[in-house]
């Protein structure tokens, strides 16, 4: 295998955890606004994330889910998706703090 072959391989095994990175990249906003006192925003993005995810493994096929192909596909949608709107939840009903 020539050197362009490997890296042509390479670069699809990144994007199969492409949306796992981005999945990711939202709670890692998410975590950070947490640390800076924005407790609402910071729980909205991580339900938010996880809603993310479960839009994903719906759409995505098995061979691009990458790792956020867990389980079987319609447990990991009802999963995402219950913990998604289990955070929103929450998030919607923080009192105190700074709320904005």
């Amino acid at each position: 295998m020539t050197a362009s072959g490997q890296s042509r391989g390479g670069g699809r095994r990144l994007l199969v955890h492409l949306p796992f990175l981005l999945v990711m990249a939202v709670v890692m906003v998410g975590v950070g606004l947490i640390v800076l006192y924005y407790w609402r925003r910071g729980t909205t993005l991580i339900g938010a994330a996880l809603l993310l995810a479960a839009a994903f493994r719906l759409v995505l096929p098995d061979e691009r889910a990458g790792l956020i192909m867990v389980r079987k596909r319609p447990v990991d949608v009802l999963v995402y998706t219950v913990f998604g709107v289990m955070v929103l939840y929450v998030s919607l009903s923080i009192e105190g703090g700074i709320l904005h």
